[in-house]
């Protein structure tokens, strides 16, 4: 196996577990991983348009939408067209999708504790690394290499 196979391999071995154990946390609270990322975002910054989320979260439009759907009709985003240009369609959270944040945050809480004590692991050292590797990443697939 060359060292893009081992590495692929593990990506995606390690992010699938990650994200079993953060579904785990999230069920309690209705939400799917994918919801949760939307939120996470506008958590982070409220009344972005789809497009920067899809960005962000390196997802087009036809993924997004029934994620951001759903989320309206759970009551936790509202969103809303521009009124200059109609094709833009903003999102921002709800009263309920901002409570739902510190409750999120406590239950995950119990599970970054645990990665904590994981001996000889540093999870700052490793998202710093693979934020590096994204934007390399990136770099290549926006270039003529892909």
């Amino acid at each position: 196996m060359n060292p893009t196979q081992s590495l692929s391999l593990q990506l995606y071995t390690n992010s699938r577990i990650l994200i079993q154990l953060i579904q785990g946390s999230l069920t309690e609270f209705g939400l799917t991983y994918p919801q949760y990322l939307v939120l996470a975002v506008l958590w982070k910054e409220d009344g972005l348009r789809v497009n920067e989320i899809g960005q962000r979260l390196e997802l087009d439009s036809g993924t997004l939408t029934p994620l951001l759907k759903k989320l309206e009709a759970m009551n936790f985003v509202k969103r809303q067209r521009g009124e200059a240009d109609e094709r833009t369609v903003t999102a921002e959270l709800t009263y309920p999708g901002k409570s739902l944040q510190s409750k999120v945050q406590e239950s995950l809480n119990k599970l970054d504790a645990i990665i904590q004590e994981i001996p000889d692991f540093s999870i700052d050292s490793l998202n710093q690394t693979l934020a590096g590797l994204l934007e390399n990443l990136k770099a290549i697939k926006n270039s003529d290499h892909a």
